[in-house]
């Protein structure tokens, strides 16, 4: 094991000074690899959604919990959960599944406030968030605090009451957890400036008692993460090899017609740059 992985990744004579990993058969290999897993991963997905999907656990109560916790470092009152608002934030949710769209208003023309009239809340003030992709509250509260507008939309004082809905479904194909956040006010007097600003996620959605919804779905492997670490780990492999063959080419004064290890590496870099980025859930 010891001399194959002295050969996998260490350039010497037995590789042509080259780690073998580095080969462009190998590299290739790795390639094919990389599509069947991807592959087989939606395969597993579909057939056993127990063992390989999305992975989530995220209530009303915690994301009321966790948005108040900040509310109340700025010195705003706590938020209050909402029947009806949550009764709006869950046909929202159904909606963004059922019309498949990603965004505040439908394709038919509707929006936030239509389903929170249609809930019975006659707002004076409200305002929609909306957040998709993420499996922990924790996560949710982060990327609308990360978002300056989010943010400003969390902390207005021109709010008090609260509605949660966390649904799982598919959009674009693809299964995912949305949340919506409704905001609003019954009694304040209209705002000179109402800008509305939104946010939303998804996941299953379950009353279990008044005000409160929540999604808990633990698969084996969660699907959103596994490929994201297979990325990562290989991309990380492959700047390793790189490395190592810079620093014992650059010992050893082998000589080569072709260097561009620097390049390579920084290329990877920026892979695993996007990797993270794009592996992220998204808020609008």
């Amino acid at each position: 094991m010891k001399e194959f992985l002295s050969h996998l990744f260490i350039p010497k004579e037995s590789n042509n000074h080259r780690a073998k990993i580095l080969h462009h058969t190998n590299l290739f290999l790795t390639i094919v690899f990389l599509l069947l897993t991807s592959f087989f991963t939606q395969k597993l997905k579909v057939s056993f959604p127990s063992v390989l999907g999305v992975k989530a656990d995220i209530s009303s109560e915690q994301l009321l919990l966790l948005t108040n916790q900040e509310r109340q470092k700025e010195g705003n009152s706590a938020l209050v959960l909402n029947e009806q608002l949550a009764q709006a934030a869950a046909q929202k949710a159904q909606d963004m599944f059922e019309y498949n769209y990603w965004a505040h208003n439908s394709p038919t023309g509707k929006t936030p406030w239509v389903f929170i009239k249609s809930s019975g809340y006659r707002y004076v003030y409200a305002g929609e968030n909306l957040a998709r992709g993420f499996s922990t509250p924790e996560d949710v509260i982060k990327a609308w605090m990360a978002s300056p507008d989010h943010r400003a939309n969390m902390m207005s004082s021109n709010y008090q009451d609260v509605g949660f809905g966390v649904k799982l479904g598919k959009l674009n194909g693809e299964e995912t957890v949305l949340v919506v956040e409704e905001l609003g006010n019954l009694n304040m007097p209209i705002a000179q400036n109402n800008k509305i600003q939104e946010v939303a996620t998804a996941s299953d959605t379950n009353v279990s008692h008044k005000n409160v919804v929540a999604v808990n779905k633990k698969p084996l492997i969660n699907i959103s993460s596994f490929p994201f670490n297979v990325n990562v780990l290989i991309v990380l492999l492959f700047i390793f090899a790189f490395l190592l063959d810079m620093i014992i080419v650059e010992k050893k004064k082998v000589m080569r017609f072709v260097g561009h290890n620097i390049d390579h590496i920084l290329y990877l870099i920026l892979i695993l740059a996007l990797v993270g980025v794009f592996g992220k859930g998204v808020i609008i």
